[in-house]
Formats: structure tokens, sequence, C-alpha cells
């Protein structure tokens, strides 16, 4: 057995926080090969419309290009997605938003490249678009894809919705809208790819998912699997942003024609324009309850706008459709999802993936619930929250590690002591408080999330990790070493990981959905026991005792007074390393199609978070004064790691609950950070408690599990709730831009609903 919590719960920074800092990491940008182009992407400037034809020999006449590529041009299929592959990597007959791909060049130089663009010409036959999922749907419009512009659907049904709502005391209802958002991370898409003698490509790219890069590059360009290898730079930020490889893709196509290096990197207004974003999506809830404040029944439809592709929307719908209660239970449900094609800039995933859109509107009919029955938001919520006796939205019941009564019970303390602040707001200015609640499944949700771990003991006591989940600078890779150390009995510092190669590190799909420490943690402790153990088995043997007498500390195998240095160990039996693979696979059951029942996750995490808002009644500005959270990490591997998580979630959420919305009028038109807006550090609080409720998960990693996306899912539901109460005006519309909220000033008041206390 291992020696005791050597690592676990220790702040330990990252690994590569020196190099970050000092500016000596390497991100794709800084790398370059002998010989390398450059590649530039020409994209349409119609919403909707046929190609007639594509005359590319100005380009190709130009000095210093090397190769200009058409659809035609592309090796293998010309489609790429990460659960339907409707998306054209480059188009052929048919533009479907502002932005689409339809030319490459690669040049010797940036400018030669971005000169021949301008010479390519392309003969477009405008088609009418249709830019708002609403009119989507309705009969007669414009198809975005020929089966129609419903990209996918999907429904949970529980109990008797009608009747409940017939026999409530108390019913209210509303219709939601929130906003298409932008990722913004720091380094926009790149890729380098060069082709090797064998004929098979090497890609490095800063990316979510290197093996999924590798899938697709293989499809596009015709190539086995085995043939292409992907490598993971340091990534400049993802949340989600990065799990589709276009600018990969792009890379590889071009130095496949031309042989030689290439790398393709976005411009910022290119990234703006093309990339994906957050789903936009239009709510309507009804939600009801006893006079005691009993929830009786929820009814709920989700419309999100997927864009011209689909990406990942089926997947967000279904995340959204299925967290429909929250952390609540409620019996009786009837909701409905919908991610429907338009002529627009694609939506795929993000941070939250579906649930910061639920829970602002669950959260925000809480709260006027309560104000109806006269209850106080925070007794509400607890009279309804999650147990381990009441079922989820889809029915499974958690049997442990769930802390959300008790996270509600340090909430309420903390509102009565931010309640004073609200009393004391300036002339001029309002004040309010608000909660917001919420809930996420860990890992994938339509099927079972898996992972699979490498991990190698070597004869001086230090360890390897091999683990194909990228560090995408939410310390995962920090994580894995304390994990493994923990198990090995040695310290983190003696562990290398390697999550970053597909030619070394495993399969374990994308590093998103808050599954990482979770399901990957949970393959890296396993690989590590297993290694444990037959350490200790052969010790065992040499030592003429029973394995569970022996302890491994440090490179040395104890047993009472002696010790035994691995190097003497494996030299006895000719080993010069040992090495054990193991994978995790959380015990699920699969959703019904017709209910939407079943237990599609191993483990669930809880947020709870208040808002103290300040408004200008002037200008309607509103000001997040403080923000506190209570997190459930399950148990804590890394304080430093998990705050961090805590806190860029935060500055997220209040980016999308107050400002951020990308504008589009046909294409993009927020296309620098000159018109869209993010966040600064003067629009955060001045402190960002992070209160970590441990309550360990039995089948996590040292009882760890995921909880990073939760610390965005209520940020928007609680400074909502805030703003709300501040106004006496229900909000109902995100972002909460100072024009917004002043607008509700002007407008006659109506019930509001009473602040958490």
């Amino acid at each position: 057995m291992s020696s005791g919590p050597r690592n676990i719960g220790r702040p330990l920074p990252r690994q590569d926080a020196r190099a970050k800092v000092q500016g000596a990491a390497k991100y794709t940008d800084d790398f370059a090969l002998p010989g390398m182009i450059h590649g530039k992407v020409l994209r349409s400037p119609h919403a909707h419309a046929r190609i007639r034809s594509i005359d590319v020999s100005a380009a190709r006449a130009l000095p210093g290009v090397v190769a200009v590529l058409t659809a035609r041009d592309v090796p293998g299929a010309n489609s790429v997605g990460p659960i339907v592959k409707d998306q054209p990597i480059l188009c052929g007959d048919v533009v479907r938003y502002v932005g689409d791909a339809v030319a490459l060049v690669a040049a010797e130089t940036e400018a030669a490249a971005e000169a021949a663009l301008e010479r390519i010409s392309v003969d477009y036959e405008p088609l009418t678009p249709v830019l708002d999922p609403l009119e989507a749907l309705k009969p007669g419009a414009p198809l975005v894809h020929p089966g129609g512009n419903v990209g996918s659907r999907f429904k949970v049904r529980r109990g008797d919705v009608a009747r409940a709502f017939g026999r409530a005391a108390v019913v209210v209802e509303r219709r939601f809208f929130t906003q298409r958002v932008e990722h913004a991370y720091l380094e926009p898409e790149i890729a380098v790819a060069a082709p090797d003698p064998q004929g098979g490509m090497t890609v490095w790219s800063s990316t979510q998912y290197a093996h999924r890069d590798r899938e697709e590059v293989s499809r596009v360009l015709g190539l086995p699997q085995s043939r292409v290898r992907v490598r993971q730079m340091a990534t400049g930020g993802g949340f989600g942003g990065k799990l589709s490889p276009h600018a990969q893709c792009y890379a590889a196509l071009l130095a496949c024609n031309s042989g030689r290096p290439v790398k393709v990197r976005y411009r910022r207004d290119e990234s703006l324009i093309a990339s994906y974003k957050r789903h936009p999506y239009v709510i309507d809830m009804k939600l009801a309850a006893d006079h005691e404040g009993n929830l009786l029944a929820i009814e709920a439809t989700f419309v999100g706008d997927t864009g011209a592709y689909l990406l990942e929307g089926r997947a967000v719908i279904t995340k959204s459709v299925t967290h429909v209660a929250g952390p609540y239970f409620i019996p009786n449900i009837k909701a409905d999802g919908y991610a429907v094609y338009t002529h627009t800039v694609p939506c795929g995933a993000f941070r939250g993936y579906g649930v910061p859109q639920a829970a602002f509107a669950l959260e925000s009919l809480m709260d006027e619930l309560a104000a109806r029955i006269g209850m106080d938001p925070i007794d509400l919520r607890m009279r309804n929250a999650l147990d381990t006796t009441r079922p989820t939205s889809t029915g499974q019941v958690l049997p442990a590690s769930v802390p959300f009564k008790e996270m509600l019970g340090r909430a309420r303390l903390a509102a009565r002591s931010l309640g004073a602040l609200v009393r004391e707001a300036p002339e001029g200015k309002r004040r309010g408080l608000g909660i917001g609640c919420s809930t996420r499944s860990i890992g994938s949700i339509r099927t079972p999330s898996r992972s699979t771990a490498v991990v190698s003991l070597h004869r001086d006591g230090s360890v390897t990790v091999a683990c194909g989940s990228v560090d995408i600078g939410q310390g995962s890779d920090i994580m894995f070493a304390q994990v493994a150390a923990e198990e090995l009995g040695t310290s983190a510092e003696r562990v290398e990981v390697i999550t970053n190669d597909t030619a070394v590190a495993p399969d374990c799909e994308s590093t998103s959905a808050s599954r990482v420490t979770y399901v990957s943690g949970n393959a890296v402790r396993l690989a590590a026991a297993r290694v444990r153990s037959r350490v200790l088995e052969l010790a065992a043997r040499d030592f003429g005792c029973s394995m569970e007498e022996l302890r491994l500390i440090d490179g040395v195998v104890a047993f009472r007074e002696r010790g035994l240095p691995l190097a003497e160990l494996f030299a006895r039996h000719t080993f010069h390393i040992l090495t054990e693979a193991a994978e995790f696979v959380p015990a699920t059951s699969p959703l019904d199609p017709e209910t939407g029942q079943g237990s599609p996750a191993g483990t669930y995490s809880f947020s709870v978070h208040l808002a103290l808002v300040e408004i200008d009644q002037g200008t309607g500005q509103v000001r997040v004064l403080r923000y506190v959270t209570f997190s459930d990490p399950g148990r804590t591997i890394n304080p430093l790691t998990a705050a961090g998580q805590v806190h860029g979630g935060v500055a997220m959420g209040i980016g999308y609950a107050l400002m951020e919305d990308v504008k589009v009028d046909g294409g993009v038109a927020t296309d620098s950070f000159a018109t869209y807006l993010i966040p600064t550090a003067l629009d955060m609080p001045e402190d960002v408690p992070a209160e970590l409720l441990e309550d360990p998960e039995p089948t996590g990693p040292f009882g760890a599990k995921g909880f990073a996306e939760g610390s965005l899912d209520p940020v928007a539901a609680a400074i909502a709730n805030a703003v709300s109460n501040a106004i006496g005006i229900r909000v109902t519309r995100l972002p909460m831009t100072g024009e917004a909220v002043h607008g509700l000033l002007g407008s006659p008041p109506r019930a509001a609903s009473a602040p958490a206390s």
C-alpha cells in the first residue's frame, strides 16, 4: 500500500509554470522547420451561396506561391466533424456561412500567400440564407443541409407533467435568450505539418485532443492513422474551442501537396470570424410547485443555434436537456432539445457545454417561484435539493458524494454576511444579491467516457506516465504526477508525464467535459497500482514474506528494518523497467432514447455561487462587488490548480453574463477585441473566495472528481438573480449590458423575487 497522502492535496506548482512565466515555453508559433512555407485560407464572403466555378490560375502564377488547393485536391475524405462529419474541409459546391473555407494557398511568405488569396476568383451564386433558428424551424425555410434544419434532437420524459401542472399551487413560465460567445483564447488556431520520407505526416498543433487531430488529418489525407503523428505544443487556452482540427487539416493538406513543412496561423479576425462559438439558445421553461415549495413539474424546450455545421451540437443539446432539473429533484419532466442549423458561424463545444444556458433559465425561475410562494430562495433550493436518495433528471440516484445541501448551508451563512452590504448602496446605485446553483455529469453524456494510461517505473525509482489527455493550461499533468507518485510511494517531482504525443500516449478522448481528473486520473492510478503490485510481488518472493508486509518508498522496497533498492530488485529479475497499462470506464447505463432516462455518468459535481452586484441607475452598468463560490471536487488533488479553475471560470462567467456577445449580421460583425469585449481585471471583484467542500467520490482517484466547468455553469444565473433583485425586474436575456439593464430600468415594475438571505 502507499505510504500515505504525501502528494494528494499538496499545492504543487505546475511543471511548466516557470517556463511559461519566463517566456521559455514553446508554443506552435515558436516552432519552425527548415524549408517551412506558410499557408492561408480563402473564406466565403457569403452566408449561403452556390459555387459555380473557382479559377486559381492567377494565384498560382504569383512569385513565391508553392501550392493552391481547392476541394478537388483533397486526396481523402472531404469532411470533418467530431460526431457527424457534415463539414467540408474545403467547400466545393455550396458555402454555408461567412467564413466557410473554399481554397488554400501555400507560399514562401505569409505576405505572398495573402496576395495569392486575392488572385483567386470564385464565381458565387448567392442564395437566400436563414440566420435565425426559430425561422429555420418554419416550413419552407431555406435548407442548410439536404436532410433538414434540425441537426439533432433529444428529449427527457418522466411522470405526468400535465397532471402535475394541473394540481400545482404556483406556476412560473418565461422565455429566455442567451447569446453566442467567443472562446477568446490568447493563442489563435495554429498548426505546423511536415511530411516524412516514409509518406507519413507529423503535425504540431495547439489542440485539446491530439488523437482527434490525428484521426481527421488521416481522413482528409487518405492515410492510415498509424502514419500520422500529432504533437501538442504548449496551448494558449482552449475552453472547448480547440477540439476540432481545422488548421491542422489545412496545414497537412498543403504539406502533403507541396512536400514541404507548412505553418497555418489564423489571424485574430480570422479566428473570430471562422471559429465555432458557444450555442445561443432560446429556452421556453415552465416550473410548478405546491404551497410548501415542493417542486412538482418542469416543462422546457431548448432551441440551440448550431450554425452551419453540427460539430458537437448533438452532445451539447443533450447535456442541456438531461440537466434540465439542475441539482433538484423534480418528479415530472417534459424537456425537448433541438440543435438547429442556420447559415451562421458554427457553434460547438464551449466550457459548460449546454449547462450554463439551462442553469440561467432554471435558476431564474427558482427565484421567481420562491417569491411567488413567499419563501427564502435558499430554503426553496434546500427543500428540493438532490441527495443520495433523490434521482437526477435522467433518473440516476447518486449513492455518494452529493454535498449539495451542505454547500447551500454554507451559502446561507455567506448570504447573511453579504446581505448587509446590499443596504449600503450609495446614492444613484442599486445593489442586489443573487444565488446560482448547478450540477453536471462528469464526462460524456451519450456514450461512456474512457481513458487509458501507461505507467513505467524505472530502476532509479523515477516514474513515467503516458496518457493522451493533454494539458491545455488547467494543470492535469501535475495532477497525473501527484496521483502516480502517491500510488508508487515517491514524490511528484520524480514523475515525468507525457500527454502530448500520439506516438507515445494512448487515446484518452478529449480534454473536455471535466473528465480528465476522474476518468484519466483513475486510469493513471490503476496503472500505477499494477506496477506497485508487480514490484511488491517480486520483492515478496525475494524476502520470503507476503506482499502486505512490504512498502514501496522512494525507490526502495522496505521490509521491517531491511530495504531493497529497486535497481537491485530489477537486476535480480533482469528487468530494466516495469510497465503496466490500465483502462478506466465508469459504470454507466445508456440513456433511453424515448424517455432520456438512464445513468450516463459515473459521478456528478455540484456548484453554489453568490453574487453581490451594484447597478448604476444612470447608465445601467452592472458591477460585481463580491463573488463567493462553493465547489465540489470530491477530494482536492491540487489546491492551486483547483483555485485556478474557479477563478478562471468565474471570470469567464462574468463576461458571459455582462458583456460578451458575438454579433452576427450574416457574418461575424464583432471581428476584433475592439468590438468583442471580454472582462479585464477591472471587471473582477477584488477577491473570489474558492471554498472546496470535500466529499470524496468512492469511484474517483483518491476520491477526486472533475468540477472545473462547474466554476462557470451558475455564474450568469447568480448575477442575473442579483440584478433582478436589485432592479425589481426579471432578467430574461444575456448579456446584461449597461444598455440592456438601463432599458429594463425604464420598464414598468413587476413582482421582484426576494434576495437570498
